[in-house]
């Protein structure tokens, strides 16, 4: 959530930031509006207390000395309920204000060039030479079918559209790949969690999938634990539950609504999770082969730290997800996404962008983004230094997409028959 403080105190400077992320300048002029009502209102009510409290004393002091305290009576009454008028219409404010901070985006920081859209990302760094072929290379659902390692017809019959199964070596890398990505991540600092799929609303709205993304997830709707909660004659009406599109979400919120302490910082944590994602408004895009799924494997980054050793946590993520490539000897690139391109909960987001020889171009295999403290004031994460609560810095990462990762490999490493040479670093992987 942006800080309400930061927006108003320089609402233009920070109106023109928001607005280069497509934010509809209404929805900011209305929390300005909000903004200013409630410090009206906050502002009579703290003054109506004043009056009851001022004039409470002097009722006692009136009926102690025996005067009469009618008309005094009457006041206290009338301001006792506009007290409770004007809290009413403050928690109304509250929650609109609220509801209405949820629905805008982070503020980009100085990294972040401006620009409309992909056209405007800025290519920081090449790695690695992408590979020359003396043959024209094939694209990787060309390559599947003379290998026989991925099943789309299969994903549509046992699913839908935008599934596929992965058969042969293509399972088998796709699991060496994940021990091998989860390994070398260990090497970085960070700590391997397991963490559920399935989440709770407020999970989503901590990280802030909720309530922008909604039509982009898959939601498990009227969720009842009849084993427990019906049993202990709960009145329950079940719960809105989501499948996750990231690790991001179950990681970052393992610190929901919790102080740390600064010496236990920075906290490195990552995760391998199937992840889920309708991919709406993505009609007609990569409809062939395993760029763009409805569920896909991925291997996650997150860190917690303090606000200053943020800059520092990004530089290190991205070079931890830099190094698996750089091991498996695959041409990438950094790119900085303009504000027109950075995600939603992004304050700068530095894309990894991997060559893939059958299609001639870099696609984009992992996103190091710096949040900022924007999920820490949605979900206060906060840390203790000295008697100070402190919102904490938090940053995600894909260390890597590993069906993507699967098909830069077969792309980079197939052979002029078809075949597929596997990498020697994954062998040991795939016994």
């Amino acid at each position: 959530m942006v800080d309400l403080k930061l927006l108003l105190n320089d609402f233009e400077n920070t109106k023109k930031l928001l607005l280069s992320r497509k934010v509809d300048e209404n929805k900011l002029l209305n929390i300005s509006n909000l903004a200013n009502d409630y410090r009206n209102i906050n502002k009579e009510l703290e003054e109506q207390r004043a009056f009851q409290n001022a004039n409470s004393k002097l009722f006692f002091e009136y009926k102690k000395n025996g005067k009469d305290i009618s008309a005094l009576q009457n006041e206290l009454n009338i301001s006792k309920n506009k007290i409770a008028e004007l809290e009413n219409t403050l928690n109304n404010l509250q929650n609109k204000l609220d509801s209405a901070l949820l629905e805008i985006p982070n503020i980009p920081d100085s990294k972040t060039p401006q620009g409309k859209d992909e056209n405007d990302n800025v290519i920081l760094q090449n790695i690695l030479e992408p590979k020359q072929f003396d043959f024209k290379p094939k694209e990787h659902w060309e390559l599947a079918e003379n290998n026989k390692w991925i099943d789309f017809e299969a994903g549509v019959k046992l699913s839908k559209s935008r599934f596929s199964v992965l058969r042969n070596e293509a399972a088998k890398l796709n699991r060496a790949l994940i021990n091998f990505m989860l390994e070398h991540n260990a090497e970085f600092g960070f700590e391997e969690v397991c963490t559920p799929v399935i989440v709770n609303k407020d999970s989503m709205i901590a990280t802030g999938q909720l309530p922008k993304f909604e039509d982009d997830m898959f939601k498990i709707a009227n969720f009842i634990d009849t084993s427990t909660e019906i049993k202990k004659g709960h009145n329950y009406k079940g719960h809105e539950l989501y499948l996750i599109s990231t690790a991001e979400i179950t990681l970052t919120n393992l610190f929901r609504d919790t102080i740390i302490k600064k010496e236990d910082l920075p906290l490195q944590l990552c995760a391998y999770t199937p992840c889920f994602r309708k991919e709406a408004g993505s009609a007609g895009r990569d409809t062939r082969g395993m760029i763009r799924q409805h569920q896909f494997d991925k291997v996650e980054l997150v860190a917690i730290t303090t606000q200053e050793k943020s800059d520092e946590m990004q530089d290190l993520m991205l070079n931890c997800a830099s190094g698996i490539l750089k091991k498996l000897n695959l041409a990438h690139r950094f790119v900085q996404l303009c504000s027109g391109d950075i995600g939603f909960s992004a304050s700068n987001t530095i894309d990894i962008e991997v060559w893939l020889p059958g299609q001639n171009c870099y696609r984009e295999i992992s996103s190091i983004s710096n949040v900022r403290d924007f999920q820490a004031r949605r979900g206060k994460i906060r840390y203790k230094d000295g008697k100070k609560n402190i919102l904490a810095h938090t940053l995600n990462g894909s260390s890597l997409a590993v069906g993507r990762t699967l098909i830069a490999i077969m792309e980079n490493y197939q052979l002029e028959n078809g075949d597929i040479f596997i990498p020697e670093i994954l062998r040991k992987y795939m016994r």
